[in-house]
């Protein structure tokens, strides 16, 4: 037995797999019409050109295998990756050390890579970087030269040697720039008067107010650099916040102008004040959005008064496309300010500014070293439907996934990391035409660049053959196994021409009681006619001159199409013999409706579906139960009272009422019968003393009837006087206690009242305090003339 239960459940775990294999399908569900199609449903799908082949072209590899495609008929593209520039990265020391320009040194590895994508199917390769010992690096010093930046200004005159003596442990190639800004020469942001705009700081000596000048280009000259930062004078402006914005912006797009080469570019970026941002332009009337181009002449900004000041996303994209590493040097009362910009700002860092030159020099070194410490990786924008993936391995084993997959911290020069990287495609992007996609890290200006192709047909489309003759004698191109229609040509054979009907008339006939569905949304529409759609599992089919029926849409029942009973034919049920109903869920068999007397239900109902439908007052799997003869169960009390318990109604005349009963006594009810497909009745019945006692009967016939009786009785259990008593006197207590606190506490209320009204009269009483006007003095007195006082 349990070998049989074992078999079955293998089997029906079996058919489940297979089931769900066939419901994942994706490639036959996608109802691809050709080879290309299939294709960019996903790299399972593979198609077979095989001439004549009926099941679904479409479909894995080992299924087209096995329904009968050749080997060499399957058409199954895989995607491939070729490296065509892989120049080994540069191993350099400054002492020692090749003399190698900066086009020469390689940090990224490889350089040029072609990915033939198919959609789905991902290509991956690994990027190497190392940053070179000694390279070349670019510092351009961008300065606010408002007049409270006096003394940072001759701090900053000495810096071009001592910055180049400085980083000679870091590269002894070098070269420093100077340039400065002040702010937008509009009102309210300075004073448009004569004497203002020759000398702003007067009585001070200033120079005039400008936006920004580039000073000095990219030079390897320290002597120059402090020459001509020497001459710089400070300037005024009316608002604190200055046009550092429109500086930076200048300085990183005029790339010939300044002379930024293709090597490490550093910005340092130093003021003591706040910035203008995008919108601020408006207080003088400035609306037109930066355009982010170059506009200096003669070195000057020219379009200040033009442009509004850039959005902080646009610096971000301009310096990021520009390979910039910005250095904020500022006063500890903006740091935390220039910090929060600097979080929107890949590879940038901030310093506080100092008023002592080798503390400035300080601040950029390590500033610079902290941005050389982290290597962070950047894509160029990505065609549609392509995704792409990192993981990074850096020091001491160390890897990462996601975002954090394209980082590396904690770098010193000369180490070696190493990033997994993961293109995808899904379908076929820009219509098959290559794209071209870069990664470059941050901050540096190497970069890979990343041939993508895109695999959107299949090799058999080159043989197809022009105005084959299978084609409807010519009208389309017989390629991959099937025909690819000439344009005004329809149909699976192209059969059918756009110019013999108007689109509506073909439509029409492929909607089903006019309709707004064609081909009730199962099918195609094809020549006026319905082509319906193949579903996943091969056995179920769509059919019907509009695609309005199918054999897999029935009633089901037992979680089974039809009850397994039956067929399902255009969502229907076509039941087998002896069954019925919308799922075949009906049997017509009796043969589990009868009773135990051969009848069918019993005479007591009717048998639907091999199961009795009892009359009222019947019940049980053939209706022979009496669920409502309460009547006749009373019938026969007395007497079983009378003759088992010697007691009730007819305790006197027993003999003769009741001499035709049988009886037969057990001990309890449970001992009594149950019903079990015999005519057994049960019934429960109250004696005189009040308690219930149990029976079973059974009619032989009109005169005769068999009795089981249980002996014990049910009675009803008398009360418990104690707590009876006890409630009663604990009642009389709790209300004698509560009508005690009822009367002190309206006596309490009372008596304050009373004192309350007493206290009120006595404040209200009113004394009299005049003098009795009957009532004379007996003293008089006499007072002396010329009584002088003396």
């Amino acid at each position: 037995m349990d070998m049989k239960v074992l078999l079955i459940s293998a089997l029906l775990g079996f058919v489940s797999h297979v089931r769900s294999k066939t419901d994942s399908n994706k490639c036959i569900s996608a109802n691809a019409k050709t080879c290309g199609e299939c294709i960019q449903i996903g790299p399972q799908c593979a198609w077979c050109k095989d001439p004549g082949f009926k099941p679904s072209r479409c479909d894995d590899r080992d299924s087209l295998e096995k329904a009968g495609c050749t080997a060499l008929g399957i058409e199954n593209p895989r995607g491939t990756m070729t490296i065509d520039k892989n120049k080994p990265v540069t191993n350099r020391t400054i002492d020692g050390g090749q003399n190698l320009r900066p086009d020469e040194i390689t940090q990224i590895q490889p350089q040029k890579l072609t990915l033939n994508l198919r959609s789905g199917e991902s290509q991956k390769f690994t990027l190497k970087f190392k940053r070179a010992e000694d390279y070349p690096i670019d510092l351009y010093f961008l300065m606010d030269l408002s007049d409270s930046m006096r003394s940072n200004l001759e701090n900053v005159k000495n810096l071009g040697t001592e910055l180049a003596r400085a980083m000679q442990h870091i590269t002894k190639d070098l070269r420093i720039g100077f340039g400065s800004f002040l702010e937008k020469l509009v009102m309210p942001f300075i004073l448009n008067t004569p004497k203002y705009q020759k000398n702003p700081c007067f009585p001070n000596d200033c120079s005039a107010p400008f936006n920004y000048k580039n000073v000095l280009n990219l030079t390897d000259d320290g002597a120059l650099f402090t020459q001509e930062v020497s001459k710089q004078k400070t300037s005024g402006n009316l608002d604190s916040p200055e046009a550092g914005f429109d500086a930076i912006m200048q300085a990183a797009v005029c790339t010939e102008v300044i002379g930024w080469r293709n090597v490490t570019r550093l910005l340092v970026f130093s003021t003591d004040a706040g910035f203008h941002f995008a919108g601020d332009g408006k207080l003088g009337g400035i609306v037109q959005p930066n355009d982010g181009k170059c506009h200096l002449e003669n070195n000057m900004y020219t379009m200040s008064n033009y442009f509004d000041y850039p959005t902080i996303s646009q610096l971000v994209d301009t310096l990021s496309d520009n390979n910039i590493q910005t250095i904020f040097a500022v006063t500890q009362q903006f740091r935390d300010l220039y910090q929060e910009l600097s979080a929107l700002i890949p590879k940038s860092a901030v310093g506080t500014l100092s008023t002592n030159s080798s503390n400035v020099i300080q601040l950029i070194i390590d500033a610079y070293n902290s941005l050389s410490s982290e290597v962070i990786l950047e894509n160029s924008k990505l065609p549609a439907g392509v995704s792409i993936s990192y993981i990074s391995h850096c020091k001491n084993g160390v890897s990462e996934k996601g975002e954090n997959g394209r980082k590396c911290s904690n770098i010193s020069i000369g180490d070696e990391v190493k990033f997994d990287i993961e293109i995808t495609a899904t379908g076929c992007p820009s219509k098959g035409k290559s794209e071209t996609i870069r990664i470059n890290p941050l901050g540096f200006s190497e970069k890979v660049e990343i041939v993508l192709n895109f695999i959107c047909e299949c090799e058999c489309r080159k043989d197809g053959i022009p105005n084959s003759p299978e084609c409807s004698g010519g009208h389309g191109t017989l390629e991959c196994g099937v025909c690819r229609c000439n344009e005004g040509r329809l149909g699976r054979l192209c059969e059918c021409s756009q110019d013999e009907f108007l689109t509506d008339d073909l439509d029409a006939n492929c909607r089903m009681d006019n309709g707004t569905d064609i081909c009730s949304n199962n099918g195609e529409c094809v020549c006026g006619t319905c082509e319906c759609k193949k579903r996943e599992n091969p056995e179920e089919i769509y059919s019907g001159k509009f695609c309005e029926c199918d054999n897999f849409s029935c009633d089901r029942s037992n979680s089974t199409l039809c009850g397994g009973h039956g067929r399902c034919e255009c969502k229907k049920c076509i039941c087998d013999a002896n069954y019925k109903g919308s799922a075949c869920e009906c049997s017509l068999d009796t043969s589990n409706c009868l009773a135990s007397n051969k009848q069918i239900c019993n005479n007591q109902g009717t048998c639907e579906c091999g199961e009795c439908k009892c009359k009222d007052k019947y019940g049980g799997p053939t209706c022979e139960i009496c669920l409502t003869c309460s009547g006749i169960c009373n019938q026969h009390k007395d007497c079983l009272e009378c003759r088992h318990f010697g007691m009730g109604t007819k305790k006197h005349t027993c003999q003769e009422d009741c001499r035709s009963f049988n009886i037969t006594p057990v001990s309890t009810k449970e001992e009594l019968p149950q019903p079990n497909g015999q005519t057994i009745n049960i019934c429960k019945e109250r004696d005189v003393d009040d308690c219930w006692f149990f029976f079973t009967y059974t009619i032989k016939n009109d005169d005769d009837i068999d009795f089981l009786v249980a002996s014990k009785k049910e009675c009803p259990s008398g009360p418990d006087i104690i707590p009876i008593v006890a409630g009663v006197v604990a009642g009389i207590v709790l209300i004698g206690l509560a009508l005690l606190l009822i009367w002190k506490l309206l006596m309490i209320i009372h008596d304050r009242r009373e004192f309350a009204k007493f206290e009120k009269e006595k404040m209200n009483a009113r004394w009299d305090t005049g003098d009795n006007p009957i009532y004379k003095s007996a003293v008089t007195t006499v007072v002396n003339p010329k009584y002088e006082g003396k």
